[in-house]
């Protein structure tokens, strides 16, 4: 008896909440997650970029997705995090999310790819969705959410 099955590659999201959206991010750029502390501001820096943070010896920006995305502002509470990301050959960054929710698996199965519009500039911020039970979960692009 041959085996037809067809293989179905599964990918680790850790699911992190943003107002009341939930996104998931591929936990191959993920280097840590650490507690909102205290940011050095940054002169001149772009709106969205909340300064930097002393991490074990590394500067590392912060950036504040909420303003990347045009939402209300940030407010910190005991559940806000910064995710640390190391993007493909990139120096790492942080971002600011409201909440870590949950590492998950998601089969290819259980993921659709999200046409982009490129006049849209926030349409490069997602580049699919993730069914999860009955949530349905934005996946960051995380390439585009970083690029300034």
């Amino acid at each position: 008896m041959e085996d037809n099955k067809i293989e179905v590659q599964s990918t680790q999201f850790i699911v992190v909440n943003i107002g009341i959206e939930q996104f998931g991010i591929d936990i191959k750029y993920v280097d840590n997650i650490v507690r909102m502390q205290k940011m050095t501001r940054v002169p001149k820096a772009p709106k969205f970029f909340r300064g930097v943070i002393n991490l074990r010896g590394e500067i590392v920006p912060i950036m504040s997705i909420r303003r990347k995305f045009e939402l209300e502002d940030d407010t910190f509470t005991d559940k806000t995090r910064i995710i640390i990301l190391k993007p493909d050959q990139q120096e790492p960054i942080g971002i600011i999310v409201d909440q870590v929710k949950e590492v998950l698996s998601l089969d290819s199965e259980n993921i659709e790819k999200v046409q982009t519009d490129l006049n849209d500039e926030k349409s490069k911020y997602i580049n699919a969705v993730g069914k999860y039970n009955d949530s349905l979960i934005s996946i960051l692009n995380i390439n585009g959410v970083i690029d300034v």
